[in-house]
This record gives structure tokens, C-alpha cells and sequence, in this order.
């Protein structure tokens, strides 16, 4: 999985291909024809919305795959001693959890030898500890 370019309609048709759900259900969920399916399936992106319904109809977290890419690709926030942080009324998740796939994702980095464990503790910030903890439970 590519978690740097996210193309969600070509996502969302290849979980449709996996499930077997026929079209005719998914227009009648959308309460759409089946060429608005196929515009979806071709979007690089998706109102927030539609992506919710299709979450919903698939039972996949597809706004997950976006939480990786954050995860991988956000810079880290620095904060300045001089700036006042001010707090937020939203909602603050932690940023560092980690999930089977991006776990899957970091352990095939290594051992296909695209990176080392240094550019990747580097890279993506993950700890060193929590890396080869990873290394030893999930390798193949």
C-alpha cells in the first residue's frame, strides 16, 4: 500500500472487487446510476460525506488510510517557547498509532532493503525500541 499518493476511488473500487458487493446494491445505497460509481471509483479524492457512506457500506475505514499518511509524511510540530499554545475545543489524538498495515509497511522496508533501520527510525520518527520490537514479531 502507497500511503504517500492516496488515489481513495481506486482504493474503494479494488475493496469493492474483494467483497463480491454487487453494483446494483451500491447505487441503491447511493440512491446514484452507475456512472456516478464509476466517476467515484476514478476520484482521487472524495467529499468527506461520500467517504463516510462508503465506509459505512464496505465496513472498512478508508479516512484510516489518510491517518497513515500523517502518521508517515506530517513534519513534526515544533512548538517555539515564545508562541502561546492555545487550546483546542476539537478533539487531540496521538499521533503515534500504529497500525497492522503500517507496521506491515515499515517491516517490508527493511527487509527488502529499501531502507535501513536508521533511515526509517529517522524518517517516519519511530523509536528505536518500538522498531525492533516490530522487527522481531512481525518478521517473515
Amino acid at each position: 500500500m502507497n500511503f504517500k499518493n492516496i488515489y481513495i476511488g481506486q482504493i474503494i473500487n479494488e475493496r469493492v472487487a474483494e467483497s463480491g458487493i454487487e453494483i446494483s446494491r451500491i447505487c441503491n445505497f447511493f440512491k446514484c446510476d452507475e456512472e456516478k460509481i464509476e466517476e467515484m471509483y476514478k476520484a482521487k479524492s472524495l467529499e468527506t460525506e461520500i467517504l463516510l457512506r462508503w465506509s459505512k457500506l464496505m465496513g472498512y475505514d478508508f479516512f484510516r488510510l489518510y491517518s497513515q499518511h500523517l502518521i508517515l509524511y506530517a513534519p513534526e510540530k515544533t512548538i517555539d517557547n515564545r508562541i502561546k499554545v492555545k487550546r483546542s475545543s476539537l478533539p487531540q489524538f496521538r499521533k503515534n498509532i500504529y497500525t497492522k498495515d503500517l507496521i506491515d509497511f515499515i517491516v517490508e522496508q527493511i527487509e527488502s532493503s529499501k531502507m535501513t533501520k536508521d533511515e526509517v527510525i529517522i524518517k517516519y520518527r519511530i523509536p528505536k525500541t518500538t522498531l525492533y520490537k516490530w522487527l522481531r514479531k512481525y518478521k517473515n
